[in-house]
């Protein structure tokens, strides 16, 4: 058949399906569509033989050799498929080659428009995106799409085939015609929708629209009103940026604006969709699927655009053709505004639609930009032959876009390889070289050119001198020694590996070129891939398979993240939380996990949903010797009197406290109690007594309902505390204040049913009558208890499990929790779905092992101890999976890390109940205990769960359980047959409950160095609560020091505590001159240390004072007494080498490298009293008592045991109900205390410190005398 004859064949196929179709097109679009096809929509990149040519790839048909095979030397082999017209795609299939071994087992998918710009295509963003194929030559596997491809061309590309034979291929696709009005904008077009009357207000609005641009900047829609009003959806670096005001700009000016941005990479010349909803205030922004939510802050609820409205650009009025902003180039279709299709108007020319300078069909750009992936960073490359430069010299241009801060762009050999001349990125910027036999000469250009988008590149080499354009910017030159000749290649994105006209880079390129011009030469791609020209390894044509690794963010609770090629990073300064995905938060629980560490009584951040959504909230923490208060304030805590009051006309106050209603709602769920004291007097003011029982004064709980009992009295019922305890003044009533009498009389009491508190506001209602009046004081919320970190339970039978519902754990899931046993293994904790599931279990006496599965195979993590798990001791386990990595952590052994894959599958998809001590099979269950049980920040009430399940009980027997501990300071308690025993072992205090302090009189030149021969991991310090401690920790950062002590001394200058590691690094505490407290880290020994001085007065005052600081990752945490504060910090403590208490001399211990102000201190040592020093899980003052003698301990002078410490227990410590004024970050109050301050700095990439607003200001560091 000629092809004239198959093309009018093929047309009237197409209009008879679209005639016998259109009955059934609403219900379906899954027809077949290749049958219809002529032998010229099929191509191929090589075919083995005239019998097994493209067009025999045809499902179930036999023709020829039946199916398509490429030749056996073809490196990237593909069949493509050119549908005629854009058509909707709903499902594949493939089929091996009839009557032969030749398959593909498995193939990558892409579509496009022109056959020029191309698309993988994946079922979804977590299944990757290969598809399964077939294992023999007669099967049919059948893949339906999730979601319909819309595209005139597709094609397979064959990744794995048949281990006997080769590759074979028959396919079909099924969908159905595709319906679309589409306009072509060429850069200095537009359309203009008219409206009917001078202007249009609107209180709801709908744009939708599919557009594929050949730019990164374009304006898509506007539209503006003469009171300020305008709404713009414009692309803007190849996000989608949506500027929207719906105020009076004169009226309110700045108050309503709104700019956000979504997406990016949108200029890749494929199609995306839009979908812009408003309602009122509410706004939904949606491209391709994600869809940003948000509402306006302005005074106004309606959009009012005059006259009309314009896409493509923004004309500006009276000058046609000319425009404000830079016009969009490419493709629009299907655009709707409020039910109007815009196109549809403009094709039909109605009245209403001006269209400048556009058509109506999908032009491609010109030259044709068809795109090369280099996909490897060590072995890719193209070259390209080149001929001698003759008169007219070199002149090389190229389109780039990358992610990564390394790579070689271009490189080529000059004066027969004496000298090269070099493109590459280093560091994030360009850098043009020439390498000579002499020198080497370098001109850095523009930074920034590692951010995703497209970068021009136009190099120029003549008369001894090579010049370079990058974008827009200023031209660039280096000079060559002398003329030269080029070699016989050029090298694109790497070298071969053997190749003296290239200069081999130490990374190569990862990332797309395109237009690749020699000499103003366009460069055939498609002949590259084909053999016809030059060479190249690693390399996919046709794509630009850059992605976008932070669309969607998966860095948690704000962390930023950046990318390079293959992978995402997270940076979590300053958020709060650590980890690879800033899951996991680096403040303790609660109150009571604080004390578990030693702290003492002062102000803390507890975070007690741990790596949920709520952010970390600050609190004081008063440690009794009974119980741990955690107290939170309010803005009203004073006495307030109050007069005039009716029904009608209340007295409302309103509290507002220190921390969110939902961080108090989950602090007041994890305590064990909870109370608010109401401090209640009046005189002639009633609360109840009234005719009809309607109250006269109430109060609103957390939830904002009405309450109508007073404080000491119990929900439901309108009575006072006097009530309950029978002892108002006038029985007939049950409030005092009832009794209506002219003396003052009060009706104090506690609030302390939980699920009301706090108080949220109160409301007086009887002060106007004469003589009338009432006093009323509202106190800070006090809880105490954490009913969490001792929530257990005992499984005793071997076929008894506690079930839940799902784990909620797609992309992360952290697991933590207590067990102990004398069973040599059992499941801890277990949930499947349908192929993906998660379990962590003990799989010998002395082994724990988590295991997952997310679709790529199972993941195993081992960790083994050295000695027995089962030993009926406590012991901690934390595993947690991300997308960056999995990890297992047990005690304080190391902790194991297995880094993800960047592709494949990453959800973790969970259908089952989640199983607690047994697994669903009822295989290898638990006997034991298990306590305190966080998944994602949520601790499960186990106690509760155990009351309901046979075979388990709450609780667990034993002396070492109860949140009662009787092991402080990190003190462990051992189990013992007749009692128990606290091991201080990595506690700095010692005694029967790890509550003796262990202090120790320096005198001059006295001084205790820890040494370390072998290097030490910090990372490996991380103490994350193990079974030393009863708090539980989730740690995950790049690095960690915790460091406590207390001191006494009247001498100045002093060295307190020296750190330094191998690679002179150091952490250095000590007083200046003036007696201040200053804190020296230096973490990369290329920059200068940097230096805080927490409090500038002295503390050399012969007083005890107590330093804490805590180092999670980059972020920096200081208390001094009561004083607490929020840094930036840089890098990591690497390997540990010495740790010295008292005089440090610049060649002692390993200590080099040292500032010369820390050295003049480290030299007058430090005289006075050190007590209960920790570093992290070391112990320095005990290590030196108890170890004298030791190789690695050097005591230098005479050191004394001391009771210094004792000074600290005659600190004042405030009753449980006691108040204190609570931090205000605006100001500072200050009560029994020092001092008492907020802080909150960045320090940022300058080297300055800012201060974040509402904090108070604290001056950046100058030396003291």
């Amino acid at each position: 058949m000629s092809s004239r004859s198959a093309w009018w064949f093929y047309a009237f196929s197409v209009v008879v399906l679209s005639i016998c179709g259109s009955t059934h097109a609403a219900k379906s679009c899954n027809g077949p569509l290749l049958s219809v096809l002529p032998e010229s929509s099929f191509k191929s990149s090589s075919t083995s033989s005239n019998s097994q040519l493209p067009h025999t790839a045809k499902l179930n048909r036999r023709e020829g050799e039946g199916g398509w095979a490429p030749e056996r030397s073809d490196r990237q082999p593909w069949l493509q498929l050119d549908l005629r017209e854009k058509m909707e795609i709903t499902a594949i299939a493939t089929q091996g080659r009839s009557g032969s071994s030749d398959w593909v087992s498995s193939f990558m998918l892409l579509f496009s428009d022109s056959s020029l710009a191309w698309k993988q295509y994946g079922q979804s963003e977590d299944t990757g995106q290969t598809y399964r194929g077939n294992t023999n030559s007669e099967g049919v596997v059948q893949h339906k799409l999730v979601h319909s491809i819309t595209a005139r061309f597709l094609r397979f590309i064959p990744l794995d085939w048949s281990t006997t034979g080769w590759i074979g291929l028959r396919v079909e696709v099924y969908g159905c015609a595709y319906k679309s009005d589409v306009a072509n904008f060429n850069g200095r077009s537009a359309l203009l929708y008219r409206f009917n009357q001078k202007s249009q207000r609107t209180v709801k609005d709908v744009i939708s629209l599919r557009f594929k641009s050949y730019g990164a900047d374009g304006v898509l829609v506007h539209g503006e009103g003469h009171r300020g009003d305008y709404l713009t959806l414009e692309l803007h670096h190849g996000t989608l940026a949506l500027h929207l005001n719906l105020d009076d700009a004169k009226l309110y000016p700045s108050s309503g604006n709104v700019s956000v941005g979504l997406g990016s990479l949108l200029d890749d010349q494929l199609w995306h969709y839009v979908l812009v909803k408003r309602s009122n205030k509410q706004v939904n922004l949606t491209v391709d699927g994600h869809t940003l939510h948000l509402s306006t802050t302005g005074v106004e609820d309606s959009l009012e655009v005059d006259y009309e409205l314009s896409f493509g650009g923004i004309p500006i009025p009276g000058k046609p053709g000319s425009f404000l902003r830079k016009n969009f180039h490419g493709c629009i279709e299907n655009l709707y505004y409020n039910g109007v299709s815009i196109i549809n108007l403009a094709k039909r020319r109605k009245l209403q639609i001006h269209s400048g300078n556009v058509t109506f069909s999908c032009s491609e750009p010109q030259p044709q930009m068809v795109s090369a992936t280099f996909l490897s960073s060590s072995g890719s490359y193209l070259s390209l032959p080149l001929g001698p430069l003759g008169v007219w010299g070199l002149d090389v241009h190229f389109h780039f876009r990358t992610w990564n801060q390394e790579g070689l762009l271009f490189s080529t050999g000059l004066a027969q390889g004496s000298q090269h001349l070099v493109l590459q990125i280093s560091g994030g910027q360009v850098h043009l070289m020439v390498h000579g036999a002499a020198e080497q000469k370098t001109n850095i250009s523009i930074v920034g050119v590692t951010d995703g988008l497209w970068h021009s590149v136009s190099l120029s080499y003549r008369d001894r001198m090579v010049s370079l354009v990058l974008d827009n910017e200023p031209t660039s030159t280096v000079d060559v020694q002398s003329h030269a000749d080029s070699g016989n290649s050029v090298f694109f994105g790497g070298c071969p590996q053997y190749s003296g006209d290239c200069k081999k880079p130490t990374v190569a390129f990862q990332g797309c070129m395109r237009q690749i011009f020699l000499n103003n030469q366009l460069m055939d791609l498609p002949h590259v891939q084909q053999g016809l020209l030059g060479n190249y390894s690693k390399l996919q044509f046709d794509i630009c398979g850059i992605r976008n690794r932070c669309l969607p963010n998966f860095c948690e609770h704000d962390g930023r993240c950046t990318q390079s090629w293959d992978t995402f990073y997270c940076d979590c300064s300053g958020t709060g939380y650590t980890g690879e995905t800033c899951h996991n938060s680096i403040y303790e629980a609660s109150c009571e996990a604080h004390r578990q560490m030693g702290s003492t009584s002062g102000y803390f951040y507890i975070d007690p949903d741990g790596s949920g959504p709520l952010k970390a909230a600050l609190v004081y923490c008063n440690m009794t010797e009974n119980k741990v208060w955690t107290v939170v304030g309010h803005n009203n805590r004073g006495s307030v009197n109050v007069t005039g009051a009716t029904t009608k006309k209340p007295y409302v106050m309103r509290f507002n406290y220190t921390v969110s209603l939902e961080q108090l709602r989950t602090l007041i769920g994890r305590s064990e109690h909870c109370q608010q004291e109401v401090v209640y007097s009046c005189r002639k003011s009633r609360l109840f007594n009234t005719w009809d029982g309607r109250p006269l004064s109430w109060w609103l709980d957390g939830s904002g309902e009405k309450q109508t009992y007073w404080g000491g009295s119990v929900p439901g019922v309108q009575q006072c505390s006097c009530s309950l305890e029978e002892n108002c003044i006038d029985m007939n009533y049950f409030c005092n204040c009832d009794a209506d009498t002219h003396l003052w009389v009060n009706d104090t009491g506690l609030l302390s049913y939980k699920d009301h508190l706090p108080l949220t506001e109160i409301v007086i209602g009887d002060t106007n009558r004469t003589g009338s009046a009432a006093v009323y004081r509202v106190g800070s919320l006090h809880c105490n208890g954490d009913r969490f970190l001792w929530n257990a339970a005992s499984f005793y039978t071997g076929s008894s499990s506690l079930h839940f519902p799902k784990f909620q754990a797609e992309l992360s899931a952290d697991i933590s929790l207590y067990f102990k046993t004398t069973a040599s293994s059992g499941v801890l904790l277990e949930n499947l779905g349908t192929t993906d599931f998660i379990t962590l279990k003990l799989t010998n006496p002395s082994a724990v092992t988590f295991i997952f599965d997310v679709g790529n195979g199972p993941v195993d993590l081992t960790v083994t101890s050295p000695v027995p798990l089962n030993d009926k001791q406590w012991h901690y386990v934390r595993a947690e999976r991300n997308l960056k990595e999995a990890s297992l952590q047990v005690d304080q052994l190391p902790l194991h890390t297995l880094e993800a894959p960047s592709e494949g599958h990453y959800r973790l998809q969970l259908k089952s109940l989640l199983f607690i001590g047994g697994s669903t099979f009822k295989e290898s269950t638990f006997l034991g205990c298990i306590r305190a049980l966080t998944l994602n920040g949520v601790t499960l009430d186990l106690e509760e769960q155990a009351k309901l399940t046979p075979g388990v009980t709450p609780g667990c027997l034993g002396h070492c359980n109860g949140s009662a501990s009787v092991c402080h300071n990190r003190g462990r308690c051992m189990e013992k047959n007749s009692g128990y025993v606290c091991d201080c072992t990595h506690s700095a205090y010692n005694g029967p409950h790890c509550k003796k302090e262990v202090s120790m009189s320096f005198e001059s030149g006295s001084s205790v160095t820890l040494t370390f021969q072998m290097p030490f991991p910090v990372m490996h310090n991380r103490d994350r609560g193990s079974h030393q401690s009863s708090a539980i920790y989730a740690h995950d950062g790049e690095s960690r020091e915790n460091v406590a002590f207390s001191f006494l001394t009247t001498h100045t200058p002093a060295m307190l505590l020296c750190v330094s590691t191998y690679h002179q690094q150091y952490l250095a505490i000590i007083l200046a001159n003036n007696g201040s407290l200053q804190i020296w880290y230096r973490l990369n020994r290329e920059e200068r240390a940097e230096i805080f001085t927490p409090k500038v007065s002295s503390l050399a005052d012969g007083q005890l004072h107590r330093v804490q600081v805590h180092r999670e990752g980059k972020d920096l945490y200081v208390q001094v007494s009561d004083l607490y504060r929020n840094l930036f910090q840089h890098s990591k403590m690497n390997t540990l080498r010495s740790l010295t208490l008292g005089k440090v001399t610049g060649t002692s211990a390993g200590h080099a490298g040292l500032d010369e102000e820390v050295l003049r201190a480290g030299s007058k040592g430090f005289i006075g009293c050190l007590s209960s020093v920790q570093f992290n899980h070391l112990t320095p003052l005990k290590t030196a008592i108890l170890s004298r003698g030791s190789s690695l301990v050097h005591v230098l002078g005479n050191l004394v045991e001391s009771n210094c410490g004792a000074l600290a227990d005659s600190t004042t410590s405030q009753s449980a109900s006691g108040e204190f004024n609570s931090i205000d970050l605006n100001h500072v109050r200050l009560h029994h205390m020092d001092f008492i301050y907020v802080i909150l700095l960045s320090y940022s990439a300058f080297g300055k410190y800012r201060v974040f607003p509402h904090f108070v200001t604290l001056q950046p560091y100058s030396k003291m005398d």
